[in-house]
């Protein structure tokens, strides 16, 4: 079964009940209206969401997502997307499963800067659902770092893995030891 990118099928404690029920609202959205949100949150915030951690992106990690992927036809750069929103078994999605959460938002920044020139752009006449407006009006109405945490979240909820998780300490009832 495949696991999302931070190995976790759950999603992270830490978030407060608002940013919870934000992400709640765009886990219920389709796949293209998740990428459309992903493309209006990367426009509205622009290159705050990068530098929220500069030193902590290395774009040669992933040469297939920040390369490869310009090259391909726009067609074909949907289907990637799509993938990787998907979980699905592919290569560019494996490439993306396997990266840290700092490096998959740093693809989606990329990704985001070039729509519309070498990255596939929104389709002409299109018109965002009413749960897509909701997902995005939850999002600016969080704090920045509630938003940076909520776009980590998503980002690691996506690409494939292989990688079984390390069962808690709660799921074993061990200690771990020394």
């Amino acid at each position: 079964m495949a696991q999302s990118a931070n190995q976790n099928t759950v999603r992270s404690e830490y978030l407060d009940d608002k940013t919870q029920q934000t992400i709640a609202s765009y886990d219920k959205l389709g796949t293209d209206d998740k990428l459309a949100l992903l493309y209006y949150v990367y426009k509205k915030m622009g290159a705050s969401v990068t530098p929220a951690a500069p030193a902590a992106t290395e774009p040669e990690l992933a040469p297939i997502l920040m390369e490869d992927f310009y090259n391909l036809s726009h067609e074909n750069q949907l289907n990637v997307m799509r993938d990787i929103v998907n979980r699905a078994d592919t290569d560019y999605s494996h490439a993306y499963g396997a990266l840290k959460e700092n490096n998959q938002l740093m693809v989606w920044y990329a990704w985001a800067q070039a729509m519309g020139e070498t990255v596939v752009g929104m389709p002409e006449g299109y018109n965002p659902s009413d749960a897509l407006n909701n997902a995005l009006g939850s999002i600016e109405s969080l704090e920045f770092e509630e938003q940076i945490s909520l776009l980590r979240e998503i980002a690691s909820g996506m690409g494939y893995t292989d990688v079984q998780p390390i069962e808690t300490q709660a799921e074993t009832g061990k200690t771990a030891s020394l």
